[in-house]
C-alpha cells in the first residue's frame, strides 16, 4: 500500500525530532492556539521533485546536525513516491540555546 503524504509527513517529523538540536519550524507555538492543526507538519513540503523541511536549530555547528537529519529522513522516504526527491533542509531560526 502506498504511503500517503500525511503519513510521510508524520514519519518525517518523528525522524527530525530524533535529532538532538533540531526541531520543526512552526508558524506559531502549538500551545498558543486552540485550533486543531498539525503545526509541526507545516514545516514539511512534499513534491515528487523536492522534500523541503524547515527547521530550528538549538545547537551549533549546524552542518553536522543537517547531516544527521538527512540520515534520519532518507530511510523514511525509501519506497515512497518521494524516494528520489531532492532533500532540502532549511534552518529558518536559531534557538537561543544554541549560544549557551
Amino acid at each position: 500500500m502506498p504511503v500517503i503524504a500525511g503519513e510521510a509527513v508524520e514519519k518525517i517529523i518523528v525522524a527530525i525530532k530524533g535529532v538532538p538540536g533540531l526541531r520543526p519550524a512552526t508558524p506559531v507555538s502549538p500551545g498558543t492556539t486552540w485550533l486543531p492543526v498539525d503545526w509541526e507538519g507545516m514545516a514539511v513540503d512534499l513534491t515528487p521533485e523536492l522534500v523541503q523541511i524547515r527547521l530550528i536549530a538549538s545547537r551549533l555547528p549546524i552542518p553536522p546536525l543537517l547531516d544527521r537529519a538527512s540520515e534520519a529522513v532518507r530511510p523514511v522516504l525509501a519506497g515512497t513516491e518521494w524516494e528520489n526527491a531532492h532533500l532540502r533542509l532549511v534552518v529558518t531560526d536559531l534557538d537561543g540555546a544554541a549560544f549557551a
